[in-house]
């Protein structure tokens, strides 16, 4: 049903891990396919996943004074999220606490409409870019197969040396690798620049660090 749609997971570790798993399969071919006595089919699923989660089941871990979860307590529930599907997710965001003193400061920040825009034109860009040019990918950065990464996500030397020593220091996977560098290509497009930079690289590797900040 979320076919050229969102997918929204909230409270992500409290679904059954074999719920899941059986995600792998979509998030990784854009497709879904049931086996039944009499049949086997196979639908179109290709969405754009969304979750959210604490990251314990009384939500304060890491914070040692609030938190009132055992270590296996912990364990257990992260464990729910498997590292293949982890893998598959592009972005991990944690939303950190918000202090008292925060919530009456003004700071000015970009209006949804001005955020529209430059979403917009990103999506122009990589039209423009992959038009005729990718046979069955579709026009994004994200449905890029491997064998076109390395054409679109060309990187100089010093934004190889940056890759390298994320995928080492971080034991990344190839998917995870491949994964950066989309969201690399995305963030260079939002950001109007034609060659994948080194700002853009190291933003796109800050969003793949909390799986190793709780899983690891």
């Amino acid at each position: 049903m979320a076919h050229l749609g969102v997918l929204f997971l909230d409270e992500l570790p409290e679904f059954q891990k074999n719920v899941l798993e059986v995600m792998r399969q979509p998030l990784e071919d854009g497709q879904v396919t049931i086996s039944r006595v009499n049949a086997t089919l196979t639908y179109p699923s290709n969405f754009m996943l969304v979750s959210s989660m604490n990251p314990c089941p009384c939500g304060y871990y890491p914070n040692i004074d609030k938190c009132s979860c055992t270590p296996p307590q912990i364990r257990r529930y992260l464990n729910k999220i498997s590292g293949p599907l982890l893998d598959r997710i592009d972005i991990h965001i944690e939303a950190s606490n918000i202090q008292y003193n925060e919530l009456n400061e003004f700071v000015k920040n970009e209006t949804s409409k001005e955020i529209k825009e430059r979403v917009k034109k990103a999506q122009q860009i990589q039209k423009n870019r992959y038009l005729n040019k990718t046979k069955g990918e579709g026009y994004f950065n994200a449905n890029l197969h491997i064998s076109n990464i390395e054409k679109y996500c060309v990187l100089g030397i010093e934004e190889k040396e940056i890759v390298k020593q994320a995928f080492q220091t971080l034991n990344l996977s190839a998917r995870a690798y491949h994964r950066i560098l989309k969201v690399a290509r995305t963030i260079a497009d939002l950001e109007n620049s034609e060659d994948i930079k080194v700002n853009h690289l190291s933003e796109a590797i800050q969003y793949r660090t909390l799986d190793r900040k709780y899983w690891d």
